[in-house]
Parts: C-alpha cells; structure tokens; sequence
C-alpha cells in the first residue's frame, strides 16, 4: 500500500468511529511508525509502505480506534513549544494549561526576588513536569521543585527534565504535606474532574488518579489552598486550573484563607496572598 492509500484509508476509519481529528491522527500515526516529518507524507504519498511499516501503523491505528490518546502512542506531546515525553502514568498536557504559564508571566516582573537570592516555585501536581520544567526553561535563574504523589509520574517528570535539560527539584507527597520552605509561587493542575461530568472516550484512557476528586471535584484544590496559606510568603502567587464551573466557589475559598483573587485566563487563576 502506497501513504496516500493508507492515509485516507486510516482516515476514513477513523471518521467512523467519530475521531474527530481523523486525518491529523492518521498523519501523526503515520509519520511517527516511519520516523519522518508529516511534510514527508504529504510530499511522498506515492511511495509504498513495506510490510513491516504497514503492520505497525496498523496496530497503532487500532489503539487510537480503542481511544487510546494520540500523544500516548506517539510517545509525546508539545507544551509552550517543547516536546515533553508522554506516558499512561500521568495526564497528557493541554494546550489551555498553558494558561498558567502566562499567567505566571504577569507575576514576575512584580518584586523579584522574593526569597533570598532566588525566586522559589512549586509546582503541585507536576505529572509530565511540562508546567514546572517550562518555568525553569522560561526563567532559569528561578528555583523549581516539582510534586507529586505519584512515584511513577515523578519519575517521567525527571526523565522530561532530565531531556530539556531543566535543573529542577522533586519532592514525592501529597500535596505539599512535609513540605517545609517558604515559597513565592505555587503553580497547580489539580485534578478537578467531578465524576458525574461527562468525559470524552479518551480521557478514561488517562489515569483517573491524575483526573478526578471528590467534593464537586474541588476536594485537592481546597486542601492546596490551605496549605498555600501557610506556606507561601505575603504578596507570593498560588496559580491554580480548574473547571469555569468551579470559579466562584474558588474565589470564596481563597479569600477565606486571605488571598485576592487578580485574574482569570481560560481555565487558570492567579491569587495572591495578602501581605
């Protein structure tokens, strides 16, 4: 079979299943089974596949048609233009997550630093490490300490890291539990999903420790907050992601452990802790 074959054919299957970036999701499957750009295919859709390329292009098609998020078979997933290693121990980064980043633009000009000689940031929460590595790569005088319960998330935040050679800190706990340093910045995407809201097929794929929380889904968010609270310096930042639904009752939780609610941007807020 020539690409151009198998790529309406691929296409065309997955338009079936109701995938709705069908011919995205076949280019992408595509070029990564042949190592090749996706301006490769579409310049050399004459060319024949061989059996072994057409044989593992099949299998990896079958995963997406089982829902199997793209960026989990492909193996990666772009964040604020870098390409962070992605796999089922952790969520795959979103393009409206960075959000957060920007909205950590906007803090940094203010007082700097804070602590000492250098600004400190955590982030909560890290999965693949996209939001705390990028802050590292973005501002590399600032000290990053990435979280996470997970063992298996922080060991593929450490390897993604370890790539974009971001010299960053960890710390496995829940939440920031035993964490005991002040800090000027706390970053987080939280998992907030309420599980009675309705979620595309693939995200049941993602796991669900990553996802859901009890407590309309706000149960973590709250426990951040008042942990936040104690530990963050005055004037420093919590920058949380959360469902538009759940806004409101944030900004109430917040101002009840003393912080001022300054922006919102898609689905992240920016707080700041009263001096």
């Amino acid at each position: 079979m020539i690409i151009g074959d198998w790529l309406q054919k691929a296409t065309e299957t997955l338009k079936q299943a109701e995938i709705r970036s069908a011919r995205l999701d076949a280019e992408l499957i595509l070029s990564h089974t042949l190592r090749k750009p996706r301006t490769y295919l579409h310049a050399h859709g004459e060319d024949t596949l061989d059996a072994r390329q057409e044989e593992i292009a099949n299998a990896r098609l079958q995963l997406r048609l089982d829902y199997t998020p793209i960026a989990y078979i492909v193996g990666h997933k772009e964040f604020y233009g870098r390409r962070f290693i992605t796999t089922p121990a952790a969520l795959i980064p979103r393009p409206e997550t960075e959000a957060l980043i920007d909205l950590f633009a906007t803090t940094v000009p203010q007082t700097l630093p804070l602590i000492k000689d250098k600004r400190r940031i955590v982030d909560v929460g890290t999965g693949t490490g996209a939001i705390g590595i990028t802050v590292k790569k973005e501002w590399p005088d600032f000290d990053v300490t990435l979280t996470d319960t997970s063992s298996h998330a922080l060991q593929l935040a450490c390897k993604n890291a370890s790539k974009l050679q971001a010299d960053v800190n960890y710390f496995q706990g829940d939440l920031l539990h035993g964490y005991a340093a002040p800090v000027d910045t706390i970053i987080a995407n939280l998992p907030y999903v309420n599980k009675s809201w309705e979620v595309s097929p693939e995200v049941h794929l993602e796991p669900e420790l990553a996802l859901y929380a009890h407590d309309n889904g706000l149960a973590l968010i709250r426990r951040l907050i008042a942990q936040a609270a104690h530990l963050l310096v005055p004037g420093g930042a919590l920058i949380l992601e959360s469902d538009e639904r759940q806004h409101a009752q944030i900004i109430q939780d917040t101002a009840r452990h003393g912080f001022t609610h300054q922006a919102t941007q898609g689905l992240a807020q920016l707080y700041t802790k009263k001096p």
